[in-house]
């Protein structure tokens, strides 16, 4: 049965008339006749012409959907490619392999929705006068700080350990903003908490301290953009 490596499997991408391969534990597969996967692509996020193991470990089928379609091949190790783990990280990993994809997408949707949050309340509480609303704004931008960190943290081992720290566009332009967002939050949080009627009364102080929270929007906006391209790349036409 043909061996192949990583680079000859990414020849059959099912693009321009190409036969579809996919590659799941070290087995090659022809998907070429699934409707499903028609120009290399499957549900808008799998392409073809890759080792999909762990994709496909997470997909809502079993394994016995690729049994349909012929083994063409093996798909040789390249251990040379690996991140080199420390040994407690290589057994924890082992012991619980979601941890290798799904800490940061897992915990990376609190602050979004908690900033998103702030800014939201804060506009309800302009309009409405209600101070319940501007009070848990507050308590959500502290809860987004609060996240972060540990978002940041999983963020930066996900791109270690998956992507082996190199200099990927969406990557790069997510730990250059993530910083400023957590600055932003955290310069308005301690403001408001020193002076608690910031929003009651009109001036510059209150103007600025707004145009703060307004600004989590779009920052958590391009931190969500990029990241999702990763998981779900945009396709060119």
């Amino acid at each position: 049965m043909k061996e192949f490596e990583l680079k000859d499997l990414s020849e059959f991408d099912g693009k321009d008339g190409k036969p579809v391969y996919i590659a799941h534990q070290g087995r090659v597969y022809d998907v070429t006749l699934s409707k499903l996967w028609k120009g290399g692509l499957h549900m808008k996020r799998h392409h073809a012409g890759r080792d999909l193991s762990v994709d496909i470990g997470a997909a809502p089928h079993g394994i016995d959907v690729l049994e349909r379609y012929p083994q063409v091949g093996i798909l040789k190790a390249e251990r040379e490619a690996e991140v080199t783990l420390p040994e407690v990280v290589s057994r924890l990993l082992h012991r619980f392999p979601i941890l290798r994809r799904h800490p940061h997408p897992m915990t990376v949707h609190f602050p979004i929705v908690f900033m998103l949050a702030t800014t939201a309340f804060n506009l309800l509480y302009l309009i409405s006068h209600v101070k319940s609303f501007e009070v848990t704004a507050l308590h959500c931008l502290g809860a987004g700080i609060l996240f972060m960190p540990l978002v940041m943290l999983t963020g930066l081992f996900t791109w270690w350990l998956n992507y082996m720290a190199k200099p990927v566009r969406s990557v790069i332009i997510k730990i250059v903003v993530s910083p400023v967002l957590f600055v932003i939050a955290l310069i308005a949080f301690t403001w408001r908490m020193a002076n608690p009627e910031l929003l009651s009364s009109f001036g510059m102080g209150s103007v600025i301290y707004f145009l703060l929270i307004l600004s989590l929007t779009p920052l958590v906006g391009i931190i969500g953009w990029y990241g999702a391209q990763l998981t779900f790349p945009v396709e060119k036409e």
